[in-house]
Order: structure tokens, then sequence, then C-alpha cells
């Protein structure tokens, strides 16, 4: 076999590698629940109610519930005296010890339960399931939990709920105590949930703790109207607040902390804006005056569709707010309609990955330490961003002080249909359009202290319609299109239909994560990997090898005689070399990159109008010439302007080129020369008269 068979077999082996890494994307798992119709819309959000409340939940220990109480204001010390009182009353069919008694007891819509201080563990709701409960069919989530259906739910309540309020409308249960920390409600790790309200239309949870699932604390399904006030969760396996399929809700005053996946998790509220620009009627769900912190992230929401988020706090987490169209099985996707102002995202760049790395996170949850900080995240996120969007259109971020991130404010990417379970050609491009952020504070906080951002904005560059402020710092893409002064305005728009090769592979590479599996994609710099670990590093020293070595083979065997030829050679190499350095400044914004390929399209240009004037296979030569106009064209791409309502960028056609030259370089440098392929300065000419 001849070197040159064996360095094409070699060289194909090592691009099918390549590929093979760039559609390896594995399933990801994330909350899975049953089929869920969206509601009507018929409801409205509940109003809290002052009068006496109808039911009560207390402890009987006298004693320990003085102690609990001694120090509240002498009038609310009083009433919850009274209601101890009247809780504990011989023959009461109003006080019970448990908060699912009074559930149970509920036996019209409209009713209260009060809460008494202490600590509520539910104990009669904690054992597994016997008898029929312990052998229902249903399908396997992809943690390992049953997805069971609403009758099931109703039959069984307590396989995965501690507390279960089934059906029951317009129901209102509240801590009576001076603060949320007054009433705990602890599922010791026993069930998925703390507390589900499925089902149960104008539900309204006020002044309570909720902790310690392998779940969520609070979750509300299929609800049309809810209210969470001033209730406090922490210390999940996933979420602390979650609340699915539901419309007319209200978050307000909340916080939440310690949980493996976000703080509040609006999923798949309600779709009303479908279809619509950035003018909306109403929002199926505001958030407002709420703190999540020291999670995975502090907000997030698959089809987190039609939420208005507004003065809260998302700090010290992994991530402040995602939303996405990531995951099947969600109502509503793709995601649209989210509305962020006023919030302050900050010093999200907690990394709670060694806790997945060394075993912590495989132990049982109550011995990972959650209540000593540990976190175990449940899936890829990258540490030090603000805002994450994968894949939501319609979205607003705007008058937000977003500072102190090391990696992003601002992450905006497109996902694919079919990672969502969706086939059809035409909605493979779906996402990714229409986001605006405008009028936000980036790199300050609200004193005007500069407090910057790593980069402000990384973007893959798929989508149209996207818009950032023009005050924006440093970006990837350097140059982005600019926010008019209206809502719709776009100056720059691209429309581009797939991301960035290089983005493109790093997000792929990184969504390989399994915390189940102790899985940390190496490669991917989310998970620490460092310099040449980095996927992107790792491509860009690749390519740089196979170019080096065809390029110097091709001026050796073909060029060595022009000095055209050898400059451009000389460029080459150096801007391969650039490249390499600047694939691992991928963090830090810098002219580097845009420079490599400045140098490296001046080699091909060069190249080929050397090839062009040796008489080398012509084809070949304009081949060559044209892949250096692309280079040139992608520097300028990168660098100056993203050149608007083109499909692909200059980086996939030149990529794809790229690999017919590199292969057509080699054919050519293999080829035994012939006069006619032989540089003129190589040839010897013998003078008239001489011997032949």
């Amino acid at each position: 076999m001849s070197w040159t068979r064996r360095f094409v077999l070699a060289l194909t082996a090592v691009l099918a590698a390549l590929a093979a890494t760039l559609v390896a994307a594995p399933a990801a798992l994330a909350h899975e629940e049953r089929p869920v119709t969206l509601p009507d819309g018929s409801g409205s959000v509940p109003v809290l109610r002052t009068g006496e409340p109808d039911l009560l939940v207390c402890k009987a220990d006298r004693a320990d519930f003085e102690r609990r109480i001694a120090a509240f204001p002498a009038a609310l010390k009083a009433r919850n005296l009274a209601l101890f009182e009247r809780c504990t009353a011989p023959g009461t069919r109003q006080g019970f010890r448990h908060i699912q008694q009074a559930v149970d007891a509920v036996d019209r819509p409209g009713m209260t339960i009060a809460i008494l201080p202490g600590l509520y563990e539910e104990e009669p709701s904690q054992p597994a399931p016997t008898g029929a409960c312990a052998a229902l069919k249903a399908p396997l989530s992809g943690l390992g939990y049953q997805i069971l259906s609403y009758e099931q739910q109703k039959r069984c309540p307590h396989n995965q709920n501690l507390v279960a309020i089934l059906g029951k409308k317009n129901l209102q249960i509240e801590g009576v105590g001076a603060s949320r920390l007054d009433v705990v409600v602890d599922a010791k790790y026993t069930k998925l949930n703390a507390i589900r309200a499925d089902g149960s239309d104008g539900v309204y949870f006020r002044n309570f703790t909720a902790q310690r699932t392998t779940f969520n604390s609070l979750y509300v399904l299929a609800a049309d109207g809810f209210v969470i006030d001033d209730v406090l969760t922490r210390w999940n396996d996933e979420y602390g607040f979650l609340t699915f399929a539901s419309d007319h809700g209200l978050y307000k005053n909340c916080e939440s902390y310690g949980n493996g996946d976000s703080g509040i998790y609006p999923g798949s509220a309600s779709n009303i804006n479908d279809g619509r620009g950035y003018d909306v009627p109403r929002y199926a769900i505001e958030i407002t005056g709420c703190r999540s912190h020291h999670n995975m992230v502090g907000y997030s929401g698959t089809a987190g569709d039609s939420v208005y988020v507004h003065d809260n706090e998302f700090d010290h987490n992994m991530g402040g707010a995602s939303m996405d169209s990531a995951f099947p099985g969600h109502p509503g996707l793709p995601q649209n309609h989210a509305r962020f102002e006023r919030n302050l995202i900050h010093d999200n760049n907690a990394n709670y990955y060694p806790y997945v790395a060394d075993g912590t996170c495989a132990k049982p949850p109550a011995e990972r330490g959650y209540e000593q900080g540990v976190v175990c995240p449940q899936i890829s996120m990258p540490p030090g961003t603000g805002i994450i969007t994968a894949g939501g259109n319609w979205n607003l971020y705007e008058n937000n002080w977003v500072y102190g991130h090391q990696r992003a404010a601002f992450f905006l990417s497109a996902v694919p249909a079919f990672i969502r379970g969706e086939s059809a050609w035409g909605k493979q491009t779906d996402t990714s359009h229409h986001n605006r952020y405008a009028g936000n504070h980036l790199g300050v906080d609200r004193a005007g202290t500069s407090r910057p951002n790593r980069t402000d904005v990384w973007w893959d560059g798929q989508g149209g319609g996207n818009c950032w402020q023009s005050d924006a710092g440093p970006s990837t893409p350097t140059s982005l299109p600019a926010c008019g002064a209206a809502r719709g305005e776009v100056t720059g728009d691209t429309g581009r239909l797939v991301g960035e090769p290089a983005k493109l592979a790093q997000l792929l590479v990184c969504a390989d994560y399994n915390v189940q599996a102790r899985r940390l994609p190496a490669g991917c710099d989310w998970y620490g990997a460092r310099g040449i670990q980095r996927v992107e590093t790792q491509l860009a020293l690749g390519t740089a090898a196979v170019l080096a070595l065809v390029g110097t083979l091709l001026w050796w065997r073909r060029l060595r005689g022009s000095r055209l030829a050898a400059v451009a050679t000389g460029l080459g190499l150096t801007g391969l070399a650039l490249d390499v350095a600047g694939s691992t400044l991928a963090l830090t914004p810098t002219p580097v990159p845009a420079l490599a390929l400045l140098l490296t399209g001046l080699w091909w240009t060069g190249a080929g109008l050397a090839l062009r004037a040796s008489g080398t296979r012509p084809a070949f030569a304009w081949t060559t010439v044209a892949l250096g106009a692309l280079t040139l064209l992608d520097a300028f791409d990168k660098a100056v302007l993203m050149i608007p309502w083109i499909p692909l960028g200059p980086a996939w056609i030149r990529g794809l080129l790229a690999v017919v030259w590199v292969l057509w370089a080699v054919i050519a440098a293999g080829t035994r020369a012939t006069p006619s392929t032989t540089t003129s300065s190589t040839i010897t000419t013998t003078p008239a008269g001489s011997p032949a």
C-alpha cells in the first residue's frame, strides 16, 4: 500500500471519529410526569383569606409548643395559644396532629387549614407502600420512580407523597407562626414530594418550610390558579418549588436553596401566548420577590412559557436562571415568551460537580450532606452563567442587574427538535428566535460598583430576530445584532440555521453527563477540563496538525521554488498555531482566533495563486484560492460583523471545503511531477545548439 493511500485512510478515520463525537448526544433525564392537558384558562389567581381557619393542625406537646412561640409578639402569641386550645380540645373535629389528616377532612371548596408552629414529619405517610400499592403497574422514569396516573395517585397517595392534596378546590394552607421557619414539613428523604397538589385549582400555600425530599418540596400539578406565598423549600435531590402544566399562578416572597436542579421551576406553564409576538395579553405565571440561591440553578423551566419573572434575586448558584426546550414530554414546547425584568442575577459561580466525581452524590440522600452545603447537580450546566436560554423564542430580558459571573452573563443556544422527540424536518430549526436582551445593567451592581462578567454574551450564532443592547461588553461572537428602541427592531439580523461548529461540538460533548453513572464528560470545561483536555482545543490541534502536515507536504512537493508559496505557507503555519492558542481562550474574547483565520486565509489564497502560476491542476488551484477567500470571510464574520441572512456561517462552508481540499492536496502532492505541472523556477532550459 502506498504512503498516499495509507495517509488518506488514516485521515478518513480521523474525520469519522470527529463526526461520531459530534453526533453522540445522549438522552437527558429531567422531570417526567404522566401526560397532562394544560388548563383551559378559565381560572384566576386565588386571594388570601384572612378569616378564622376551618381546620387546625398542631402537635400535642404543650411545653414544646410554648417554647416555640415564646418570642412571638404578644398579639401573635395570644392568637397561637388560642388556636392551640381549639386544636387540642377533647372531642374536637377541627384539630389534627398531621397535615394529611386535615387535608382528608376537607369536604368542600374554599376551606382553610392553619398549621401551628412545629415539626411535621407526617409519620403515618412515611412507611413504604404495602399490599396493592406496592404492586402498581406503571412506567418507570429515567430516574427510577414510577410515573403514576392520577387514579393511581388517588388510590395510593403516599407511594410518592408525604402530603397529597388531590382534587381539592380553593384550599388554603398556611402556617401561623412568626416566620416560615416556625412550621417545618420534613420528608426525611423518604418520599419524592413533601407536598403535592394535583388537580387542585385555586390552592394557596403560605408561611411554612418544606424540605428534604428525593424530588420536590412543593409540587403543584395541573392547577388553574395557585399562590406560593412566603414559603421556603430546601435540601432536595431535584427541585424546591415545581409547578407544572398550570395557569394563573403566583410565586411571591419565596426562598429556595440546596437543590440539585432548580430552586424555582415553572415548567410547562400554560402556553397561552403561542403564535404571538412580544405584545401579549397576560402571563400564565408571575414570580416576584423571591430569592433562589446555592442550587444547581436558581430558576429553570423546560417549556417555561408565558412566565413573568421580576424583582427577584438569583445568586450563588451554578447558573442564575435557565429556560429550555431540551427535554421531551413537556407540554408547550418549544419554550416561549418568558419575561425577566428588574432581577438581581449575580455571582452564580458555584461548581458542585466535584461532589459527583468524588462519589458523595452516589450515597443515599440522607448521607450526602445537603444540610452542610452539598448539592448534587442533576443535569449538564455551564457554571458561572447568569441567564441560559437553550432553545427559546420571544423571550424578553430587560432592566436586570447581571454581574459577577466567571463565564457569561447571557448564554443563548438553539436546540433541534429531535432532542425533544420531534422528527419533522421543518421543526429542527424552530428555536432560538426573537430573544431580546436590552437595557440590562451588565457588570455593575445596583450601587454602581464594577462587578464585571468574564463575557457578557455567549451565543452559538443560530436563529433570527435575536438582539442585544449596544453597550454589551466582551462577547462571542464579537459583533452582535443590535436591538432597536422598539421591541422587534433589530439591526444586523442574521437568521443562521445552524450555530458555529466549534460551539456545537462543545455543547454536544458537554451534554454527555449523568449523575447516576458518575459520568462527567471528558473534554468539557464545564466539568474542569483545561488546556489540551478541552474538546475545542483538541479539535483545533487535530485540525492544525492535519493542515500543517498536508500544507507543508504540498509546498515541499510542488511549490518549493515559489517565494509567494513560501511566505504564504509560513503565514499559514503561524495562523494554525494561533488557532490552537486561541481555542484555549474561549472564555476570554480576544482577537486571536480572528487573526488566526486571517493568516490562514492568506496562506490558502497565496498557495492557490502560486499553484495557478505553476500550472498545477487549475481546478485545485482555484479551489485553494476559494478556500482562502472563505477563510478571510470567516475572519470578518467573527471579528467585524456577522454576515446577515446567510443560512450557514462561513465556518461551515470553509470546513466542508477544507475536507475536500485536504484529500485533493494529498493526491496533488503524491502525484509525480510532470513538465506541465513543474514550477517555472525549476525548469532548466537547454541553450540552442547544445546536444539534446
